[in-house]
C-alpha cells in the first residue's frame, strides 16, 4: 500500500503529542505529505456550561488564537523533518471535521492519539478516536501514552 498522504488531527495533548511522532516518522519514512489538523470544538452544544461573563463569539474568537499559535509551534516542528506538511485549524464536531478532513484530502492514513481530552470535555464529547476509527474513510493508527496500558485486574 503507498501512502500519500497521513492526517494527524491533535487537540495539543500529551496523547497527540505521542501520536506526531509516529506520524512524523511514518512521513517522513514514506515522503508522504503530513497535514495537521485542529478542530475547535462547536460549543454551542455546551453553551450552559459558559459563564455568562463571557460571550460564546469571544471565546470562541480567544479558541481560533489560541488554536492557531500552538498549531505554529506543532508545525514548525514537523517541518524540520517532513518535507511536505501543512496544517488546518477548522471549527466544528472534532470527529465529524476530522473525517470529512481525511475524505477530502484524500488521507492514505490517520494517525491519532487516544488519551486527549478529559473531565468535562470528555463526558461532553466523548471520544473523538474512539468515533475516528469507526467512521474512517481510511486506516487509522492509534496511539497510547506510554504508561497508559489496560492493566489486568
Amino acid at each position: 500500500m503507498l501512502i500519500k498522504t497521513i492526517l494527524f488531527p491533535t487537540d495539543f495533548s500529551q496523547g497527540a503529542r505521542a501520536a506526531m511522532d509516529y506520524a512524523v516518522s511514518m512521513a517522513k519514512d514514506c515522503q508522504a505529505k503530513l497535514i495537521l489538523l485542529y478542530v475547535i470544538q462547536d460549543i454551542s452544544i455546551a453553551e450552559w456550561y459558559i459563564p455568562s461573563s463571557l460571550s460564546a463569539a469571544d471565546l470562541v474568537e480567544d479558541m481560533q488564537r489560541s488554536a492557531t499559535k500552538e498549531m505554529e509551534k506543532w508545525l514548525a516542528e514537523a517541518q524540520k523533518q517532513v518535507k511536505d506538511v501543512e496544517s488546518l485549524v477548522l471549527r466544528g464536531v472534532p470527529f465529524v471535521e476530522i473525517i470529512k478532513t481525511a475524505s477530502d484530502q484524500k488521507a492514505d492514513m490517520i494517525v491519532i492519539g487516544t488519551h486527549g481530552r478529559t473531565g468535562i470535555d470528555h463526558m461532553l464529547f466523548g471520544s473523538t478516536a474512539e468515533k475516528v476509527v469507526r467512521k474512517a474513510p481510511c486506516p487509522v493508527l492509534t496511539v497510547r501514552i506510554a504508561g497508559k496500558e489496560f492493566k489486568m485486574p
